[in-house]
C-alpha cells in the first residue's frame, strides 16, 4: 500500500502486488479489502468493485505474473457525510484475493480514517487509475 493522496474528502492509495517468489502467480479480479477498528476487529464499511473518483476501472484482467512483475489496483474511499455514514477505522486489511494472505497496513491521521465506504479497481498492468 502506497501513501495516501488526499484531495477535498476524497482519498486515495495505489495498492502494488509483487510476485516476490520463484514461479508464477496467477492474478484475476479485485483485492480483497476490510477496514479494521482499534482492536483489529473487521467493521462494517461497504466494499466496491469498480471504479470511483479516483481510478476508473477497466474491469478484470486474467494474467500471470512471473516473479519480480507487479499489478496495480486502485482504492479509494470519501471522508464526507454526503456518501454514507461515516466510520472511523484504524487499518485496512489488503490481500491480493479473498482466499490469499492478507496484510495490515494502519492509518494514521484522523482525516484519512473516517470513510463511508471503499472502492477498489482490479488488479491491471501498467498504472492504476
Amino acid at each position: 500500500m502506497g501513501p495516501v493522496q488526499t484531495a477535498l474528502f476524497h482519498r486515495a492509495v495505489i495498492l502494488t502486488l509483487t510476485n516476490c517468489g520463484k514461479l508464477p502467480y496467477r492474478v484475476h479480479g479485485y483485492p480483497a479489502v476490510r477496514a479494521l477498528g482499534d482492536e483489529g476487529e473487521r467493521i462494517p464499511v461497504p466494499v466496491n468493485a469498480g471504479g470511483s473518483m479516483s481510478g476508473n476501472d477497466e474491469g478484470p484482467q486474467e494474467g500471470v505474473l512471473k516473479p519480480g512483475a507487479s499489478v496495480t489496483s486502485t482504492l479509494s474511499w470519501v471522508s464526507t457525510k454526503e456518501g454514507g455514514d461515516l466510520i472511523e477505522g484504524d487499518a485496512l486489511e489488503i490481500a491480493a484475493a479473498p482466499d490469499a494472505g492478507a496484510r495490515v497496513f494502519p492509518l494514521e491521521g484522523h482525516d484519512i480514517r473516517l470513510m463511508d465506504e471503499l472502492n477498489t479497481t482490479a488488479w491491471r498492468t501498467g498504472t492504476a487509475g
